[in-house]
């Protein structure tokens, strides 16, 4: 297959009037005075990458690499190890550039965050673990991605994986020395860099229907963002989870370090909620839409965990799904209602917040069934529920083998 750069993308798709690449700010207007940066090039996210990444893993993969660089990394956990010296000299140069925070992390904000994590952690896994999780199949870009890369083949681990880089993310010392999230991140942007490379090599994938030529691209990255980190801001807001403005903004500032390590640029990179939430309107909320790619992985994801003994029936699983993404999206999934456990849910999540946040002083009846429930969630995308510590983050070599 030719060499695919981002310059022949462009002019490629100018050429030959692809829609939307002939001029590629037409369908971006959020302003980038919001951004972290406050300014910005004007260019939509869609026609940005990683590119010196991207060319790295390209030439590692081309040449059979992939399996010296998993087992030089074997070791390579925590933010204070130096980055493995057995790697090639051209990624390890990179990824010493890389493994370090920007120059406008605060770590006093990170370190609020990750208290906040702790203090919230029970609402979280469920709204990353069955919000997220699931509204990432009804996102087709992501969908179509996932399925046909190697990660969609087994579906145990790819969740393993995605939750390892939350876990990573919201741990107590995600961003301190004896923390981990440095280098998962940096595993993270390395894994992205090659499904980029190999992804648009896959037949199944060129056939999907997708409307990109590289997966994966700025773009994409923030609107995974949206239905994680915003996704769980609005949540928490709805439903009534007590909050300060510091630990809001400490919330979110351990988000945009996390965008910046993963590569996403600084101009696009929400600055406040507010327009977190407005670039959300903008490139989340108005692309769901069935696949059925997406299909078939919410029916794995749904049954990964079921798997997992949550004391509760499939039926009331499913009504926890609609109950954070409407039904809408229930109904595109085509998941049964539980007439039942929807009036459980409806009326005794709103009693569970407010007893664990002391806003009530009787527990409600249906306490310990979401107490049970929410922290065996917790488990049940890690790897066959074990410490997400035995999860690591490696390379793929290939897409998702078929046949």
């Amino acid at each position: 297959m030719p060499d695919i750069t981002r310059r022949t993308v462009l002019t490629l798709g100018a050429a030959l009037g692809f829609a939307g690449v002939a001029s590629p700010t037409a369908a971006w207007s959020w302003p980038s005075t919001g951004s972290v940066l406050g300014s910005g090039s004007g260019t939509d996210p869609q026609w940005v990458w990683d590119d010196d990444i991207d060319r790295i893993m390209a030439d590692i993969i081309d040449g059979g690499q992939v399996p010296a660089v998993n087992h030089a990394m074997r070791n390579w956990v925590y933010n204070s190890q130096s980055v493995p010296s057995g790697l090639p000299s051209e990624l390890r140069t990179f990824l010493q550039g890389a493994n370090r925070l920007p120059s406008w992390a605060d770590i006093w904000k990170l370190r609020r965050a990750a208290d906040f994590n702790r203090r919230k952690d029970t609402y979280l896994f469920l709204i990353y673990g069955i919000g997220g999780g699931i509204m990432s199949t009804v996102i087709p870009r992501e969908a179509r991605s996932v399925y046909w890369s190697k990660g969609g083949a087994d579906m145990q681990d790819r969740a393993a994986k995605t939750f390892s880089f939350g876990y990573d993310l919201s741990d107590i010392d995600a961003f301190e020395w004896t923390g981990e999230f440095l280098v998962t991140s940096n595993r993270t942007r390395m894994v992205h860099a090659a499904v980029r490379h190999m992804l648009p090599q896959s037949p199944h994938w060129q056939a999907s229907g997708h409307d990109e030529q590289i997966p994966i691209s700025n773009h994409d990255i923030l609107v995974t963002f949206h239905s994680t980190g915003t996704f769980a801001h609005k949540k928490l807001k709805e439903w009534g989870v007590p909050m300060s403005n510091a630990d809001q903004d400490a919330f979110l500032h351990s988000w945009q370090v996390a965008l910046h390590m993963l590569g996403v640029r600084d101009e696009y990179i929400p600055a406040t909620w507010a327009d977190a939430h407005a670039q959300a309107d903008q490139i989340l909320t108005p692309k769901l839409a069935w696949t059925p790619e997406g299909q078939e992985l919410a029916e794995v994801l749904l049954g990964l965990t079921a798997q997992v003994d949550l004391g509760v029936t499939r039926g009331f699983l499913n009504e926890f799904v609609r109950y954070q993404l409407g039904d809408e999206v229930g109904d595109w999934l085509g998941l049964e209602r539980d007439p039942a456990s929807e009036v459980i849910i409806r009326e005794g999540w709103p009693l569970y917040i407010a007893f664990r946040e002391s806003l009530i002083p009787i527990m409600p009846a249906n306490f310990y069934l979401f107490d049970q429930f929410v922290r065996a969630l917790a488990m049940a995308f890690l790897n066959k529920g074990t410490s997400p510590t035995t999860t690591m983050i490696t390379i793929p070599d290939m897409n998702r083998p078929t046949g």
